[in-house]
């Protein structure tokens, strides 16, 4: 633990952060999980989920949390999935 107090600032803001970044992280997941579940099964309301989990991957790359290829790339990777 260190003793000065802008590194003892810096310990607390860095572990919120962190905690911050792995629940947006463990969300993203889930929906992309979701997704790939309703493609699979065929679900009616594929497009709609499809549509949010979209949403999703955009917002993560507006806060910093994914690259925006990285993006392109699962959202190019679940389209693709959808029309096969």
């Amino acid at each position: 633990m260190p003793n000065i107090k802008s590194s003892k600032k810096r310990v607390k803001v860095i572990a919120s952060k962190t905690a911050h970044n792995l629940a947006a992280n463990s969300a993203l997941r889930t929906e992309i999980k979701k997704a790939n579940v309703a493609i699979e099964n065929g679900a009616d309301n594929k497009a709609e989920i499809l549509r949010s989990t979209f949403k999703v991957i955009d917002k993560a790359v507006a806060k910093g949390i994914l690259h925006k290829n990285t993006a392109a790339r699962k959202k190019s990777a679940l389209s693709k999935k959808a029309g096969a």
